[in-house]
């Protein structure tokens, strides 16, 4: 069962349209709050949205969105919405810490010889076996005490967060954390 989005989050307004095309209809670019997916919106005839915003996108009744004109493609995105993109996972990484804690703690291999871990930014084989070593004692509790725990690792925060722009803003052959 797929999960639809019910809220995104407004990374970029363009109010008259991209500048390269015919149409100088306004358009949003957004991303999913649950899934991470980018998005396009329309928004409503005389509505403004601003960037940050968090907008419905549910079935029932949208105020501020006509529709869902699709996915978003990454050549598009602005410089204005990279940056909101990396403010937002930054945010949404704090909120969710303990589900990013038990990929810490559950992530499995992938194939013989490549572990869901080693697809982080900065860990290896060698980091990866520091960090299984580790939870095999203790589960993880946070990031900090990962950290603690496996001292010769990059930051695990910011490894998940670069990992999710990666996902986000280039082809990869497994995704982690987005859809």
């Amino acid at each position: 069962m797929t999960t639809k989005e019910e809220y995104a989050i407004i990374l970029d307004y363009l109010q008259y349209g991209y500048p390269m095309e015919r149409t100088n209809s306004p358009i949003a670019q957004a991303i999913g709050v649950s899934t991470f997916i980018l998005l396009e919106l329309i928004p409503r005839r005389g509505c403004t949205l601003t960037s940050k915003e968090k907008v419905y996108i549910g079935p029932d009744k949208r105020d501020k969105i006509y529709f869902i004109k699709g996915r978003l493609p990454r050549e598009k995105l602005t410089e204005s919405a990279k940056t909101a993109l990396q403010e937002f996972i930054e945010i949404a990484v704090s909120e969710k810490e303990k589900d990013y804690i038990d990929f810490f703690n559950k992530s499995q291999p992938i194939n013989t010889r490549l572990h869901q871990l080693e697809l982080l930014p900065g860990f290896g084989k060698k980091h990866t076996q520091e960090v299984l070593e580790a939870r095999e004692q203790k589960e993880f509790s946070s990031f900090e005490d990962i950290k603690e725990r496996v001292k010769s690792i990059p930051d695990p925060r910011k490894a998940v967060e670069k990992r999710i722009m990666e996902e986000l803003l280039s082809r990869q052959r497994f995704n982690l954390f987005t859809k």
